[in-house]
């Protein structure tokens, strides 16, 4: 069988790696840590194809400890309670360490099995998964071990992996020639994943023989890679979270992107939910109509399905984004919300309440609730709050030129 390139270049040393110069590089910490000859319990988190697993089995093949390597996708019970009895025994005397990749797999009872091995520094562990530790670690577990994000590679660090796998290519006895273009092509296209940087350039390697690799080659192998998404992963929630705060930010370049991202991703329900959240917390009653608006556009883009719903979806983005902004509906619910919470919740006042039968004990017979509608310009002033919040304001007027009209007609008429 035929090793991939992938592996077969994995990095031996941490200055072979590419990229995570926040980690690697000579003056930081982490670096300066684990070359002291101590290694950490700890868990690496980031995008598949970043150098995870390559830091960790260097730091484990350098510890001097008896290494143990399981991966959560396929490691049961017994397989940790093998890890756990090789504690103590003679070929474990300088301690075992637990390479343990995936971890994100194993279940709430197989992690807290680690859990006193670990904090005893029986086990040292080091773990990678590309899901959030957060939410995927066991909080006791997750207290005694340091989190080191890997980033996704920069197109220039993949670049330079590229041309070292052109270089190994040629020691092996099958040259490569690669033009500029196809390497910036193939750098571009992996998306920050080496992984698969690397096999694009295998694929194109065997198919361009002995010709050259051009930016010609390369874009038949692209043309259908898409970026990382996944709806299940933080990308997913990354990309939502960035297309709110783009269109927050009034940057309608920025909101398309991020709205092109999520649909490439294949999830227009999650565009549709988000740009109706964006439309009533973000732009609300400055103006009021980008909500029924983009409602009508994500009503259009459910009944057109993709790839159509893409273009409601972006007139709903742009005009989101280049709406005037307020947040005031939004604050005054949060506000009302953290009253009610608080035990605020008040006896509503008679003239407001849905009955009209007074007991004997009343102080004052009768609702006696004023009908607005009855009066000049519909309004005629009554105490609407429980007594208790009497003056308590939740909505101020926001700054924009629609609230500050209403202001000032209300203004007016309650003098």
């Amino acid at each position: 069988m035929n090793e991939p390139l992938a592996q077969r270049l994995r990095p031996r040393t941490l200055d072979d790696v590419c990229g995570q110069k926040h980690l690697l590089g000579k003056d930081c910490l982490f670096r300066r840590t684990v070359e002291s000859g101590r290694v950490p319990n700890m868990i690496f988190y980031g995008p598949p194809g970043v150098g995870k697993t390559t830091v960790a089995r260097i730091l484990a093949e350098r510890s001097g400890m008896a290494l143990h390597a399981l991966n959560g996708t396929s490691a049961g019970t017994s397989d940790i309670k093998a890890v756990v009895g090789s504690v103590g025994t003679l070929g474990a005397q300088s301690g075992v360490l637990l390479y343990l990749d995936e971890i994100q797999y194993l279940n709430k009872k197989q992690q807290q099995s680690l859990l006193e091995w670990v904090e005893s520094g029986d086990i040292t562990l080091i773990a990678s998964t590309t899901e959030n530790p957060a939410f995927y670690v066991y909080g006791a577990l997750l207290s005694r071990v340091t989190v080191f994000e890997f980033k996704p590679l920069a197109a220039a660090d993949i670049r330079e992996g590229l041309a070292r796998a052109a270089a190994r290519l040629g020691e092996e006895g099958t040259p490569v020639d690669i033009d500029g273009g196809a390497l910036d092509a193939l750098a571009s296209a992996a998306g920050g994943d080496m992984r698969r940087a690397l096999g694009m350039f295998e694929f194109a390697a065997a198919g361009a023989g002995t010709r050259t690799i051009t930016k010609e080659l390369v874009s038949q192998l692209t043309v259908h890679v898409g970026a990382r998404y996944d709806k299940s992963d933080d990308m997913h929630y990354d990309c939502i979270s960035a297309l709110q705060k783009s269109i927050r930010g009034s940057d309608p370049d920025a909101a398309v992107y991020y709205l092109a991202r999520i649909l490439e991703g294949g999830d227009l329900l999650s565009a549709c939910r988000r740009l109706l959240v964006i439309a009533a917390e973000d732009v609300g009653l400055a103006y009021p109509m980008a909500i029924a608006v983009t409602k009508a556009c994500v009503d259009s883009a459910l009944q057109l399905g993709m790839p159509e719903a893409r273009l409601p979806l972006a007139d709903a983005a742009i005009l989101l984004a280049t709406a005037p902004k307020s947040n005031s509906g939004h604050n005054a619910i949060l506000a009302a919300t953290a009253d009610v919470g608080a035990g605020k919740a008040y006896a509503v006042p008679r003239q407001l309440q849905n009955k009209h039968f007074d007991g004997a004990d009343a102080a004052v017979k009768g609702q006696h609730y004023l009908y607005p509608h009855d009066y000049e310009n519909h309004w005629v002033r009554q105490q609407y709050l429980p007594d208790e919040l009497v003056g308590r304001r939740y909505y101020e007027y926001g700054p924009n030129k629609t609230e500050q009209a209403a202001k000032a007609y209300w203004d007016k008429i309650k003098k």
